[in-house]
């Protein structure tokens, strides 16, 4: 039997030896091939990038309807509850994201470009899109944590009124999950999900893949 304390690297060491046969002699590849091919507990197995991507566009959309009635309390409540869902499932009983959750899918994105980038075969170039890609990704994160605060404020408020500013920040922060902000270059505070697809496909590139 395994030792719990080495359950984590076990199951990593599973999920890899899943990996296509070209993955498994490169472990900076099949680490990128996590992030933008196949993960073993992702609805469908799908990369944690389009896992993260699909959440995503799920708490876009329905922080764009809770937008589109802002004297509606109850409206924009109920739909707070959904971008809750689609962030981080344990939050909610039910919803309409995925059931894996943006910010599970981006802390994975996050720890597997950085096994990808401190793998013995990875190459300058993996190491310096690793950065780029690592960074977009952590700004997910941390707008979809501002994002569960703000909709406490939703849920709480007793009026409209209260909620609306809330709710539209919301609206804001999931556009720039997708998108990026600023002058949306990689760098902390503007890159998102578009950054760190195009920064993959600049690996990707480098790499011959």
């Amino acid at each position: 039997m395994t030792p719990r304390h080495l359950l984590p690297v076990a199951l990593l060491l599973a999920a890899c030896a899943l990996a296509p046969a070209a993955w498994a002699a490169n472990m900076a590849h099949a680490h990128m091939g996590h992030v933008m091919k196949s993960w073993g507990d992702t609805p469908g197995q799908v990369g944690f990038l389009t896992i993260l991507e699909e959440e995503a566009k799920v708490a876009e959309q329905h922080a764009g309807f809770a937008a589109s009635k802002l004297d509606d309390l109850a409206w924009m409540q109920m739909h707070a509850h959904h971008v809750r869902h689609a962030l981080d499932p344990s939050s909610e009983k039910g919803g309409p994201g995925k059931g894996y959750g943006l910010i599970k899918a981006a802390k994975g994105v996050v720890a597997h470009i950085g096994f990808a980038a401190a793998a013995p075969e990875a190459t300058d170039n993996i190491k310096l899109h690793a950065v780029h890609v690592a960074a977009s990704a952590q700004d997910t994160i941390d707008w979809a944590e501002q994002i569960m605060a703000l909709s406490e404020k939703v849920l709480a408020a007793k009026t409209a009124a209260e909620a609306a500013g809330p709710v539209q920040e919301i609206h804001t922060l999931t556009q720039q999950i997708l998108d990026g902000a600023g002058g949306k270059s990689w760098k902390k505070g503007e890159g998102g999900i578009a950054q760190a697809r195009q920064h993959m496909g600049f690996m990707e590139k480098g790499e011959g893949m």
